[in-house]
């Protein structure tokens, strides 16, 4: 690494735009920082993935996307609050859906990428197809979704003459993206697969492929990369959640390696992240099944409505938001039984009213919610 260097500022007229050097190539790790950070954010990925062998993780792998979403996309400027994720469109202020249905993008985005990996390897095909969800039906829905940019974008201000970042020249964006497939794809290569993905990042928010959205994408690409190789079973780590946290950080490390070559301070950042992300996702599992042992206790004054509550818990911990209709439609009963229920499972403190209105009332599950917070 102390030979690294990231690239070359090249003269386009009037601007500068910098040329990432290639990835695909071998790597020599010498820092020893990194090396322990990496055996730190390995343990605690491996503890997380644990949790896949003997709980039921498809029930709370919604919530693990949902918060990415809200996340993910709040690094961009929205405002969508994670319960509002799994609220009804009509239920979102007009204001506000724009930014609900940029969420609900990401969240397709995921499952869809997900869901190709059964048959696709990691690859720029993967990645446009993820964007092209994206850019579905919102801010920058005409800026080429799924397909890489055909003219130069940039980074903070205006215009080019005051950008922070200029990317490269997009006749460079095919080469360097297919550099970036191969070396993600490269099992020959002995680098430890947690500084692939640092690195893949790192050079995908580089090149900046697409004319909108590559910081959704960048992200979105981690959790992607880490099922498809195997380190996770499961998608259920996702880091926008602290780059969000440590969002002057995130970007003034990625600019860094650009401006001072130092990819080992990107690479401390990132290992950071694995570690306390998925240090994390072990406490918000402990505390899952925590919650579920004192569950048995709150609801036994419902007598013989628990088996139904029991059906709409299950119910929420994939979705939880409910409404009447819903309750209705789980329990297989009539919208006076389903108010019924309701308003025991309010006496109990399970479930809360968050409309305020008479009418169309929404609840959400609090305590499970608060744990993904």
């Amino acid at each position: 690494m102390k030979d690294f260097k990231s690239g070359i500022n090249v003269n386009q007229g009037y601007y500068k735009a910098f040329i990432p050097q290639p990835i695909s190539k071998v790597w020599q790790i010498d820092d020893m920082d990194v090396i322990r950070l990496l055996s730190l954010a390995d343990r605690q990925l491996g503890r997380l993935d644990m949790y896949s062998e003997y709980v039921n993780i498809d029930l709370y792998i919604s919530m693990h996307i949902a918060k990415e979403a809200t996340q993910s996309s709040r690094i961009e400027g929205t405002q969508t609050r994670m319960e509002e994720a799994f609220m009804h469109k009509k239920d979102i202020l007009p204001e506000y859906r724009d930014d609900w249905q940029e969420v609900q993008n990401y969240i397709t985005a995921m499952n869809d990428a997900v869901q190709q990996l059964h048959r696709l390897p990691f690859s720029t095909r993967l990645i446009r197809q993820a964007h092209k969800i994206l850019m579905q039906g919102v801010r920058g829905q005409h800026k080429m979704p799924g397909d890489f940019r055909q003219s130069q974008n940039w980074i903070g201000g205006a215009t080019l003459n005051d950008a922070v970042y200029i990317p490269p020249p997009h006749t460079q964006v095919g080469e360097l993206m297919s550099d970036l497939e191969k070396f993600g794809n490269d099992d020959t290569n002995p680098m430890p697969d947690l500084l692939k993905i640092a690195l893949l990042h790192y050079q995908f928010e580089t090149i900046h492929p697409f004319l909108d959205g590559n910081g959704r994408v960048g992200r979105l690409m981690i959790t992607l990369y880490l099922v498809s190789k195997g380190i996770l079973k499961r998608p259920i780590l996702y880091l926008s959640d602290f780059f969000e946290r440590y969002r002057n950080l995130y970007y003034d490390n990625l600019m860094r390696v650009r401006t001072h070559n130092d990819i080992g301070q990107w690479f401390k950042f990132f290992l950071t992240g694995i570690a306390e992300t998925a240090k994390q996702g072990v406490s918000t599992f402990d505390g899952i099944l925590q919650m579920q042992r004192t569950l048995d206790a709150r609801l036994k004054p419902l007598g013989n409505r628990v088996g139904d509550a029991r059906k709409v818990i299950d119910s929420l911990y994939r979705h939880p938001v409910t409404d009447a209709l819903a309750v209705s439609n789980i329990i297989g009963k009539s919208n006076v039984s389903a108010y019924k229920l309701i308003a025991r499972l309010e006496e109990v403190d399970i479930i809360h009213e968050i409309t305020g209105g008479q009418r169309d009332r929404v609840y959400i599950f609090k305590d499970y919610i608060d744990l993904f917070r």
